[in-house]
Parts: C-alpha cells; sequence; structure tokens
C-alpha cells in the first residue's frame, strides 16, 4: 500500500509540475476583447424611455467603463436640455397668446 501512495503522489506531482512549466507555447486562456457598448442610444431620432429602460453598458474590471458611461450622459443630458429649452418656447408662446388673467376651463 505504501509503495502505491509514493507511486501515485510521483505521478501527480510529475504530472502538475509538466502542466504548470512546460504548458506548450499557447496560452493558457485566449485573450478576450473587451466589452464594447454597442448601439447605446439611437442617433436618428430622440431618445424614449425604452431606449434608456434597454441600456446595458458593459462591465470593466473595476465596474463600468468611464467612457461610455460620459458618453451616454452626455447624450441624455444634451436631450433632455433640448427638450426643456422646447418646453420653454412652447410655455413662453402659450403665455403670449392668453391675454392676462384668463384662466383655463373659465
Amino acid at each position: 500500500m505504501f509503495w502505491f501512495l509514493l507511486i501515485t503522489m510521483v505521478v501527480v506531482v510529475a504530472a502538475v509540475t509538466l502542466a504548470v512549466v512546460g504548458g506548450g507555447d499557447g496560452e493558457v486562456l485566449p485573450e478576450v476583447a473587451p466589452e464594447q457598448l454597442v448601439d447605446p442610444l439611437p442617433a436618428t431620432r430622440p431618445v424614449v424611455q425604452a431606449d434608456v429602460e434597454t441600456l446595458r453598458l458593459p462591465v470593466a474590471a473595476r465596474g463600468y467603463r468611464m467612457a461610455d458611461v460620459d458618453d451616454v450622459l452626455g447624450r441624455l443630458g444634451a436631450e433632455l436640455a433640448e427638450r426643456d429649452a422646447r418646453i420653454a418656447d412652447l410655455e413662453a408662446a402659450l403665455a403670449g397668446g392668453r391675454p392676462q388673467g384668463e384662466e383655463d376651463g373659465a
């Protein structure tokens, strides 16, 4: 029994040593391309709620890729500013078309 365990241990140590030292010329794990943000937000139309809900940012080693997050937040911020300006213009036009003191529904 002793000889069997000794031979088994020698075979296992030899196999592990060969696997570590002489693992071949190829890499153990191939390099994986980093995840890229695919079609983050539509460029041809305004962003809608469904676009934001389906948006998934790729995860990097320590969280999210800052460039991808900055791009998405920049786009959303620009769209919100544009919509706020449009709403302000429409409210100003609506207020300018009504006489002062006129109430809705009266």
